[in-house]
């Protein structure tokens, strides 16, 4: 025998016994001890590994089992078996000793339990049963069982010693006999020993006797080494493993065979080639079915749980795929991936899967609902992803109709279809497009807020990665994956697919399970069998001869199968070669005498039909409809394509020319789908492309559906040489690929618009979540890369880096971000935020950089419009030119095209003002491209109206908002503005252009009555009052202002903004937005700009500009206002600045001087030192106090200190108090502070500092009593607030009392009516008894008017009494005005201004930025929010956040176990996972045990995050190194009397307010924990609205504006945020005084004393003070000052008796009334409204917070929250039930 005879017999099975012998001859005389004898096998056993060479090797076969046999029957030598033996040994003992164990009874059943698809349990049982050790199989183990329920417990019981071995014996799964090994099989690594690979010494077997000797073996092992290796493969082991998934059901198995580089495939079984003249076709006959599993079984609908049976109507069983699916689908939430052929049944899967969602919200069983299912519909949303807008609409009325008996809606959104937030909020299931969903959660708001509530996404057409599209889908799969990590919830994501080679690709890329929810079906689970034609068409491609050979093979098919009574779908592949094609069918049908086999008019509705098409206005289509002929394409009309879709199903029409548009979309399927052609232009390439195999799989799909024909006929005519191609191709597909990387700069600047991706980590790490990450780890090489690059960087993170930082730039380049290469930060700019909001390309806002600038006209607007390369796919076609040219030199279009007709933006220009004026067109290719153009112009124009606004451009803002009216409204500027509420007359419209003049407007038409209307427009009444009346409800509005300067280059513009309509729901719908801008004088920059929003209850809008200006104030300003959706609506009022005063330059700050601190020392006082030191820790002064000390601690001047927020200067008000009883022991001292809480806070400071020595009384004084203790010959320091100070009774003995030898002001920065009263009265008395005034208050811009109002000596100017140019006004001596930013331990302020409105939906986008702030925190940070319930939102945010990054323990500072113990009394279980990730929140409403916790644990730095509300700035006793100001707004909702929605609910207006200036100093304070000079610094991050930057800006830097509120008081106007009892303590102060008798005729005129009095008071009021020096702030006049004063005195006092003599008046008459015995405990009806007399009514006022929501209760009552805020979301913290709460410093 010779060796290769007995090498050939390796590779074959034993034939027999009796050639055992002859090996075991063979094998006897090998010398194997030789070679392997050297090495000691028995200390380590040998590694066994793969062989690196891509074909088989003799050594692989002689590890076989008949070769162990032999050798070890061998004596002698050393037995090859001996070596895997040696291998296996150790794990063979570990193995068998512990199936000793007993293992639980009840394991196997569990596991079953667990695994209901028997499928998956035996792939389980192959695994354990491989000889693979647990640490290999724990990865696949657990993706088999899943991490639901107990799958992972079940792991860890099964990777137990000895069970794995335990469940596969009793499972009867034993080890099975190695297959004969071949280049596709695995072998199991522990059968045979290999030689180890590179770098360790060979082992070589010594068969000389057969093949040679020792040096020639292992010569030849090292040439097969050293062979080319497989592109892709190297370094990996050349045996790999076929995966064998459960769920994959082929005709070939479960395993997929890829010839997509190199190989072939043989044709099935009875395919047949035809070669004529004109064509070759080859005939490809169905495939064959696979066989069922044994453990498939059918799914009857009475098996389904009752919720599902019903949603399955007219079903008797789920079809075999259906069945194979439905227990993944319907009882678990894992991802899935279901690839079957179009037709098995797909949309099935879906509602399966959404049948899942609604079980998990059913509340309860209960007959008392229709479907006797309540569910909880407002818990979930569930998002359909269809391909096309035409499927959108058809599965909407699908699963509309499904779900109907539950009460699901299901509505669409797409470009067609937009949904209000009303029926957003009313729908469960959205079906949508691709791209409408990547704009829809691009949008932080509106729309956007509805992704937080998906919890499954279902993707139809998956396969469409493959297409341009497809970057679209990687996008939201991407977004929706990193939701689910970052909110922590539950999304499932269902991809259904047609079938596609790399299916597992896909489903890695959808995170599936590939175990449990990965779905493969091949061709033979059609359940139509689908008979493919192949036809290459003879002749010269896109040559005469190939499009006339091209056209007799479609017709002659489409003849023989309309002939046969079938319908025939032909696809082509461009809009106009639809009516081409159907056109020459149809004449050749004529030519060839057969058209009357095309004609219907015999069928039943055709007359039903012919009328239905009359009313089209595509010619083109009614032709072809009576010769049986339809078209098809996404450019015609929707109504159009419906009709089409109705008469084709109907069989109204026999042929169907149509574009592959429906093929994707809607579900109308044919006998047969004939493809002609196969060339396809790409308008970006600019060139024709091969049709793609899926778009070929797709259309052949719409042959033979379920239901409609029992087989079918898919035809692709291609050329000739193209025949081979997409034989090869469809028959063995390609994988498909990822297409992202074209769209990829688009994607990351909608995610860095987000919020979601802020630096090049976070970019990378998203593209981890794409297709594209998945298919380049696979196929490296196409993607531009080494094909071993894996095996150096598996995850690919250079090529990430590099794919992110080239986006960057071009991102950056584009100006649509700042991308900072050091940092690797991204920084959103307005135009990328812009561009993601309106799905704009970067390459179009490139066109605009260039073009763009504030002069530009109206044609020049549109000519930029047209250049946007969202319609680079608008092509000029020859036969179009003429009826364009036509349309443009006519006089409809009113804007000039520069250049004509000539290229394709001549051709968009036209089509656009066309689509305006409302032109018909004749060409219907052109009519589909004027809709498509006018779509998109719509929304870039409004693109370009935000850049316009983001540029502060007015006069393109101007032209912009009318020019994007006129495109929604179709008409322009010039046509009648009443003609847009479609509700007058084509007669009364003609009349009102014909009369009506260019400079009349809205109002003029309110002015006039309806006789003159009539005669005005030479009609009759009635119709002048139809005018009239549409003239009444034209939505406008008036402006009214009012200019108030804060500094000498700052200027505020109060403007209001009321309705002048009366509201029609039908007009108006249920708001009117507007836009309002201050402009200069030229009306070419907008200083700034806001849009409002007009609802039915809206009485006025409140706007408050910030005008910033160089030195010199412009003569004149305009407002503007300009509704958003209506023409003619627009208003604008020029200002004359001639008038307007300005107040002078402010003095320059005092200079912090750099002088040594002073110790404690200074004091000359031990008791005072130990005292501070022990309560404070203080050793020495600060800079302000060292430099401030003497004057306060040492004279008796009057003094003020201006120092920043916590920068020590209550300290020098100590030191005052201290001075004053150095000299008199028993003194009075008087400290007034402007809130309630601050005097318990004073009197507990100032009691522990002082020495009980020194015998003073330290009181709080609220009552009268109180305050004569003040009286007491004892030494005593009285707190108090000003209120309480003019409610004592006794206020004039207490200031005039004799002892009283100081009074210290504190916090003067928070100066209201009362305390500007309180302090005005304390003067009058403190000159007289010669007591000290000493003022503390923050940084104030100009404190000299303030100095100057408390007393402060002045220094004596030159005896000129003026100052030289280059003099300063000097200061006087005890004023100390420093500077925010002059402290020794400084605060630095960052704002970060954001575009989104106030709402919900900001402090989402602020979550990022905030965590990325408090990782950087040291000591603690306390973050503002708006409300109470914004503090659990924003808590609950930054733990998601946390999360996403992998954080477990956050902020944290502890580690867990230390913290749990203490957490188990909290009250608020909410609170719990916060405080466990670092991080706590506190409000008004929490419990004290809860309050008294969180402050400790955020004290003592265990938790580096407190989140507290606004209001709680004024009383927070801890601090941080840290603030953060989550908005600086807040809503506020208040009732609107007499006002009910529906339902019964009480109205409520909601109104957007802005933090006050001194909410943001008091919050500024709490960013340093000490004053001391040895203390940090600290920092302030402030995150607001862009219109509140340059204020925030100014307050925070320069310090606080301070005005008088007393004017507003005196005038009675309204005022937010003033405290209700101002007015009532005004009116105290004159109550001795009587009103004057009224006046009678012929007397003298009794003088108002009060008056008197009150005008006597105003001159010691800061007010008087203030007024000469800011005077157009109180709209005063230089030299009228004090006659409008005057005025303002008897405005007062007037309205004051007018009251009184009302009131007098009611008595009168509830007097009469209850001595009729009809008041106590009736009902009393008051204007209308009917009041429960018994009841108390509390009433909040207007400076009430209410952050409440539309469906919540006030006080029991169900009411309603109106905006009147354009952009304004639900209140932030609405649902915490929070009613009235107190804004500012009120007590």
């Amino acid at each position: 025998m010779s060796a290769q005879h007995h090498i050939d017999s390796l590779f074959e099975p034993p034939a027999s016994s009796a050639s055992d012998g002859d090996w075991e001859a063979l094998i006897s005389s090998f010398a194997l001890g030789d070679t392997i004898a050297s090495s000691s096998l028995g200390d380590e056993p040998p590694e066994p590994v793969f062989a690196t060479t891509p074909w088989p090797s003799v050594l692989d076969h002689l590890a076989g089992p008949s070769a162990v046999d032999a050798i070890t029957s061998t004596p002698g030598t050393a037995p090859l078996a001996a070596v895997s033996q040696a291998a296996s040994e150790s794990r063979n003992r570990a193995q068998e000793q512990p199936r000793r164990v007993s293992a639980p009874s009840d394991l196997i059943e569990r596991i079953k339990g667990h695994l209901p698809v028997t499928s998956t349990f035996n792939s389980l049982l192959t695994l354990l049963g491989s000889a693979r050790p647990n640490d290999d199989i724990q990865s696949e183990l657990i993706e088999i069982m899943g991490f639901e329920g107990e799958g992972l417990t079940l792991v860890e019981e099964i990777l137990k010693p000895g069970i794995r071995g335990w469940i596969v014996d009793e499972c009867g799964h034993g080890s099975h006999p190695p297959q004969t090994q071949s280049s596709s099989g695995y072998v199991p690594s522990g059968s045979r020993v290999t030689v180890k690979g590179k770098g360790k010494d060979k082992k070589t077997i010594n068969i000389s006797d057969v093949i040679g000797s020792a040096e020639d073996i292992e010569r030849r092992i090292q040439e097969q080494l050293e062979r080319p290796k497989a592109m892709f493969s190297e370094g990996g082991p050349r045996i790999v493993e076929q995966e064998v998934l459960p769920n994959v059901y082929t005709s070939s198995g479960s395993k997929a065979v890829n010839t997509s580089y190199g190989g072939q495939i043989a044709l099935p079984m009875g395919t047949q080639r035809v070669i004529t003249d004109i064509c070759e076709e080859v005939t490809v006959p169905p495939t064959n079915p696979v066989p069922p599993k044994r453990s498939e079984r059918i799914v009857k609908i009475a098996q389904l749980p009752k919720l599902a049976r019903n949603c399955f109507p007219k079903y008797v069983e789920l079809n075999r795929m259906q069945s194979i699916v439905q227990p993944t689908a319907m009882e678990t939430n894992e991802n899935m991936l279901v690839c079957a052929p179009t037709g098995a049944g797909k949309t099935d899967v879906a509602i399966m899967s959404i049948i899942r969602v609604l079980s998990q919200y059913v509340r309860a069983e209960s007959n008392a609902f229709p479907s006797s299912f309540d569910l909880n519909k407002d818990a979930f949303k569930i998002i359909y992803v269809a391909p096309m807008k035409a499927l959108a609409a058809e599965i909407t009325a699908k699963f509309g109709k499904r779900l109907a008996w539950l009460g699901v809606k299901v509505r669409e959104l797409t470009g067609d279809m937009q949904l209000t937030r009303q029926e957003i909020n009313d729908t469960q299931i959205i079906v949508t497009t691709p791209e409408k969903w990547d704009v829809v959660t691009r949008k932080p708001t509106g729309e956007g807020e509805l992704a937080a509530k998906v919890r499954l996404l279902i993707i139809d057409e998956v396969h469409l990665l493959n297409e341009e599209r497809g970057a679209v889908i990687e996008t939201i799969v991407a977004r929706t994956l990193r939701q689910v990590e970052s909110s922590q919830s539950l999304i499932r994501i269902v991809g259904l697919s047609a079938t596609l080679p790399n299916y597992i690709d896909v489903s890695d890329f959808l995170r599936v399970n590939r175990y449990q929810g990965l779905f493969f079906f091949d061709a033979s689970f059609r359940p139509v069998p689908l008979e493919q034609h192949f036809i290459g068409i003879a002749g010269k491609p896109r040559s005469a001869v190939s499009a006339r050979n091209m056209d007799r093979v479609v017709f002659d098919k489409v003849s023989e199968l309309v002939q046969a009574g079938h319908q025939v779908m032909v696809f082509v592949h461009a809009r106009k070669e639809t009516v081409k094609t159907a056109q020459k069918l149809k004449e050749m049908a004529i030519e060839d005498g057969v058209s009357t086999f095309f004609e219907t008019t015999d069928h039943p509705k055709y007359g039903l039909y012919k009328r239905d098409i009359g009313t089209s206005r595509n010619k083109e289509m009614k032709e072809l409809f009576e010769a049986g002929f339809g078209i098809h394409h996404a450019g015609m009309l929707r109504s159009d394509r419906t009709m089409m879709e109705r008469m084709f199903e109907d069989n109204c029409i026999n042929v169907l020319c149509c574009t592959s548009t429906l093929a994707w979309g809607v579900n109308l399927p044919a006998h047969a789908v004939i493809i002609k052609g196969t060339q396809v232009y790409d308008s970006g390439k600019g060139a024709f492309m091969d049709l793609s195999v899926l778009d070929v799989l797709q259309i052949f799909g719409r042959a033979g559906r379920p239901g409609y024909e029992t087989s079918g006929v898919g035809y692709i005519c291609t050329t000739q040489d193209k025949l081979d191609h997409y034989l090869h191709t469809i028959m063995a597909q390609h994988p498909i690929e990822s297409k992202f990387i074209p769209g990829m700069v688009d994607s990351l600047n909608a995610e860095i618009a987000l919020g979601t991706i802020a630096n090049v980590s976070e970019a990378i790490q998203w593209l981890g979540y794409t297709y594209l990450f998945v298919r380049m780890r696979k196929e490296p090489f196409i993607y531009g890369m080494p094909h071993d690059v894996v095996r150096d960087d598996p995850q690919l993170g250079n090529k990430r880096n590099e794919l992110i930082i080239q986006a960057a730039r071009l991102l950056q380049a584009a100006k649509m971000i700042r991308y900072d290469e050091i940092s690797n930060s991204f920084i959103m700019s307005d135009l990328g935020r812009i561009a993601a909001k309106y799905y704009l390309r970067y390459q179009t806002i490139e066109v605009f950089n260039t073009r763009f600038n504030p002069r530009m006209s109206n044609a020049d607007l549109f000519q930029m419009l047209c250049e946007a390369t969202e319609f680079d796919q608008i092509q000029l076609r020859d036969n179009e030119v003429e009826e364009l040219e036509a349309i443009n030199k006519s006089d409809v279009i009113p804007l000039e095209v520069a250049g004509g007709a000539t290229d394709r933006r001549g051709k968009v220009n036209i089509l656009l003002q066309a689509h305006v004026s409302r032109v018909y067109i004749e060409d219907f290719a052109l009519v589909s491209d004027a809709a498509y153009v006018a779509q998109n112009a719509a929304r870039i124009i409004r693109a370009l109206l935000e850049i316009a606004l983001s540029r502060n451009w007015a006069n393109c803002s101007y032209l912009l908002v009318e020019l994007s009216k006129c495109i929604e409204q179709r008409q322009w500027v010039y046509d009648h503005g009443l003609a847009q509420l479609n509700i007058l007359h084509r007669d009364t419209l003609h009349k009102l252009n014909q009369y009506t003049p260019d400079d009349m407007t809205i109002a003029d038409f309110r002015n006039m009555s309806a006789a003159e209307l009539g005669e005005f427009i030479h009609m009759n009444e009635k119709h002048g009052q139809a005018v009239l009346d549409a003239a009444t409800m034209f939505p406008t509005v008036a402006m009214s202002y009012r200019l108030r300067p804060i500094s000498h280059d700052l200027l505020q513009m109060n403007i209001k903004v009321e309705p002048q309509f009366k509201w029609n729901n039908r007009i108006s719908g249920s708001s009117q937005p507007f836009y309002v801008w201050a402009q200069d004088e030229e009306g070419l920059n907008i200083y700034q700009w806001r849009s409002v929003r007009i609802q039915p209850t809206t009485s006025v809008i409140d706007l408050e500009f910030i005008l910033p200006f160089e030195e010199n104030l412009p003569s004149a300003i305009s407002i503007v206002s300009i509704s958003d959706r209506w023409l003619w609506s627009h208003e604008q009022i020029n200002i004359t600045l001639s008038d307007l005063s300005m107040p002078d330059h402010p003095p320059p700050h005092t200079e912090l001087l750099d002088i040594p601190f002073l110790r404690l020392s200074c004091l000359d006082d031990p008791g005072l030192e130990a005292a501070y030191r022990e309560t404070g820790g203080m050793s020495t002064l600060n800079g302000i106090q060292s430099q401030a000390f003497w004057t306060l601690y040492n004279t008796s001047v009057n003094a003020l200190v201006s120092a920043p927020v916590a920068s020590g200067k209550s300290f020098l008000g100590e030191a005052a108090i201290w001075n004053a009883f150095r000299h008199n022991s028993d003194a009075v001292v008087l400290i007034v502070v402007p809130q309630h809480q601050a005097v318990l806070e004073t009197v507990a400071r100032l009691r522990s500092i002082c020495p009980r020595g020194k015998n003073i009384d330290i009181l709080p004084l609220f009552s009268s009593s109180e305050f004569g203790r003040l009286a007491s010959p004892r030494g005593s320091i009285g707190v108090t607030t000003p209120y309480h100070l003019m409610d004592n009774g006794r206020i004039d003995e207490t200031l005039s009392l004799r002892q009283l030898g100081l009074v210290v002001l504190e916090d003067l920065h928070l100066l209201d009516e009362i305390y500007e009263l309180c302090v005005a009265k304390i003067l009058s008395f403190a000159k007289s008894v010669r007591t000290r005034i000493v003022g503390l208050t923050s940084s104030l811009d100009d404190p000299s008017t303030l100095a100057s109002w408390i007393g402060l000596d002045r220094v004596t100017l030159p005896s000129d009494g003026e100052l030289t140019a280059d003099e300063e006004p000097m200061q006087p001596p005890a004023l100390y005005s420093f500077a925010p930013a002059n402290r020794g331990n400084p605060i630095s302020v960052s704002i970060k201004p954001f575009a989104i409105p106030h709402g919900p939906t900001l402090l989402r986008s602020m979550t990022k930025p905030t965590y990325d702030i408090l990782k950087s925190v040291v000591g603690g940070a306390i973050i503002f929010v708006p409300s109470r319930g914004a503090c659990v939102s924003v808590a609950t945010d930054l733990v998601k956040q946390s999360g996403t990054e992998m954080d477990l323990n956050g902020f944290l500072s502890t580690p867990r176990d230390h913290v749990e113990p203490l957490l188990q009394r909290l009250r608020d279980r909410s609170l719990y996972e916060p405080i466990l990730h670092g991080i706590g929140y506190i409000h008004p409403n929490a419990s004290p045990s809860d309050l008294a916790l969180v402050l400790e644990l955020f004290a003592s730095g265990i938790l580096r995050a407190l989140i507290v509300p606004r209001t709680s700035c004024w009383t927070l006793p801890v601090k941080g190194d840290t603030v953060i100001v989550m908005g600086a707004q807040y809503a506020q909702t208040t009732a609107i009397p007499g006002r009910q929605m529906k339902g019964g609910k009480e109205a409520f207006e909601r109104t957007i307010i802005n933090y006050s200036r001194k909410e943001l100093v008091k919050m500024q304070g709490y960013a340093i924990r000490s004053a001391s000079p040895s203390g940090e610094g600290g920092r302030m991050f402030v995150m607001c609205q862009a219109e509140q930057q340059v204020l925030i800006s100014r307050v925070l830097s320069d310090g606080l504006p301070l005005e008088s509120t007393l004017p507003d008081l005196l005038q009675r106007h309204p005022r937010q945020g003033r405290d209700a009892r101002a007015e009532k303590t005004l009116k105290a102060i004159f109550k001795n005084r009587k009103a004057p008798p009224p006046q009678q005729a012929n007397r003298p005129k009794v003088v108002d004393l009060r008056k008197r009095d009150m005008m006597d008071l105003l001159n010691w009021t800061y007010f008087v003070q203030r007024a000469t020096k800011n005077p157009s702030y109180y709209d005063l006049l230089k030299g009228e000052e004090e006659s409008l004063i005057s005025r303002w005195i008897d405005t007062f006092f007037d309205g004051i008796d007018e009251e009184e003599s009302a009131k007098n008046g009611n008595k009168e008459v509830e007097t009469a009334t209850n001595a009729k015995g009809q008041g106590k405990g009736k009902n009393i009806v008051k204007n209308g409204d009917k009041v429960n007399g018994d009841d108390e009514h509390v009433d909040g006022g207007e400076n009430d917070e209410m952050d409440v929501d539309a469906d919540d209760e006030v006080n029991g009552k169900p009411i309603a929250v109106v905006g009147d805020e354009v952009n304004g979301d639900a209140a932030v913290g609405e649902k915490d039930g929070e009613t009235f709460e107190k804004h500012g410093p009120a007590e």
